[in-house]
């Protein structure tokens, strides 16, 4: 008796129709691309970007010196040491790096903190510079990476990260890592190179903040880049 009350709790209309609701959320989840990806290309790698390797305090001189060396500067990691005062000054990267790459004429564009954000420059071209968290639960630390390409349908990021030229991480557990240091991330530019959809008010503070380290010329590069005169 108990066996057929059970059985009767669904009509074979209703199992059919539970079953298709199943089958339907089952490909959705596994055929719709996430929501911050719409409309930006399924793959893209930015191969052309330098690798060097770099672990623990030293993964902030690493990743600045490949966003350096993609934009055309002769630079090592090493030559990076001094002037982010490495490695007593690693936790305090993310005010350090700014200036010194200002010193190389470069503008710091800071990203907004969101996935679809970082992934729209690199679809455009720019690699980015993050801060993330590595480790476990037992163990962890805020490293710095350059993101340079994704897979959508695969749902990972590819950064040059530590030791791994070509690091893989999941959507999911690179935002959670990302989000754990604060979801950091800048564009380190030549003032006449824009950012993919360029938020002018940032980019002009940018400039203005060149202007302030003493690189006047490559300031009036910067605002002119955006048709000011």
């Amino acid at each position: 008796m108990l066996q057929a009350s059970r059985k009767s709790l669904l009509n074979p209309s209703q199992r059919l129709l539970a079953a298709c609701l199943l089958a339907a959320s089952l490909v959705g989840c596994a055929g719709a691309p996430p929501a911050d990806v719409k409309g930006l290309p399924q793959r893209v790698e930015i191969s052309s970007v330098p690798f060097f390797r770099g672990n623990a305090n030293h993964s902030g001189a690493m990743a600045l010196a490949v966003m350096l060396s993609q934009q055309g500067i002769r630079i090592t990691p090493g030559l990076l040491d001094k002037p982010l005062k490495l490695p007593e000054a690693a936790e305090a990267l993310e005010t350090s790096i700014p200036p010194v790459a200002r010193d190389y004429g470069m503008l710091v564009y800071p990203l907004d903190k969101r996935l679809d954000a970082l992934l729209a420059q690199v679809a455009a071209g720019n690699p980015v510079l993050l801060r993330y968290q590595e480790g476990s639960a037992w163990w962890s630390e805020p490293r710095y990476a350059v993101l340079v390409g994704y897979d959508s349908y695969k749902q990972r990021v590819l950064l040059r990260a530590g030791m791994q030229r070509r690091q893989m991480m999941s959507f999911d557990a690179f935002a959670k890592a990302w989000a754990e240091q604060g979801s950091w991330a800048v564009l380190i530019q030549p003032p006449q190179q824009l950012p993919a959809q360029v938020d002018r008010q940032r980019w002009l503070r940018g400039a203005d903040e060149l202007a302030r380290a003493g690189q006047e010329m490559a300031a009036r590069q910067a605002v002119s880049s955006l048709g000011q005169p």
